[in-house]
């Protein structure tokens, strides 16, 4: 259920997958290989996990990166990290229609981001870590 990281066993990932989100990763990039999810802050589709080839979204020099899942980098905007910095992001799908641009619209499937707020450790690890 984990993403990919660099830093220590004991430091937990910012991001993680449930194996539904793998698997419609899985079939989204056999249409479109490189792609990138970025935590939307709100506005026409709430705050729902976007997906979006590579070259079709330009990362934002404010953009903090979460980590990766399957080799996806997850990006979010700086003013969310701040809200989020105390909570692992779980990307999971669920039915319905994806964004408007997202690359799980007209799947009938969604990605859904839902939260663990990190333990008092985890934290201490994540400060650690820097």
């Amino acid at each position: 259920m984990g993403g990919s990281s660099s830093t220590s066993p004991d430091t937990p990932e910012r991001v993680i997958a449930r194996d539904a989100a793998r698997a419609l990763i899985a079939e989204i990039r056999q249409d479109h290989p490189d792609i990138l999810f970025h935590q939307s802050g709100g506005c026409c589709d709430g705050s729902s996990p976007m997906c979006y080839p590579v070259d079709d979204f330009r990362i934002g020099d404010s953009d903090v990166k979460l980590g990766e899942i399957d080799g996806v980098p997850v990006y979010i905007s700086a003013s969310q990290f701040e809200a989020w910095k105390h909570t692992q992001l779980i990307l999971d799908v669920v039915p319905g229609r994806g964004g408007m641009f997202s690359l799980d619209n007209g799947r009938e499937r969604r990605f859904l981001t839902r939260g663990r707020v990190f333990t008092v450790q985890e934290l201490a690890a994540l400060d650690e870590a820097g």
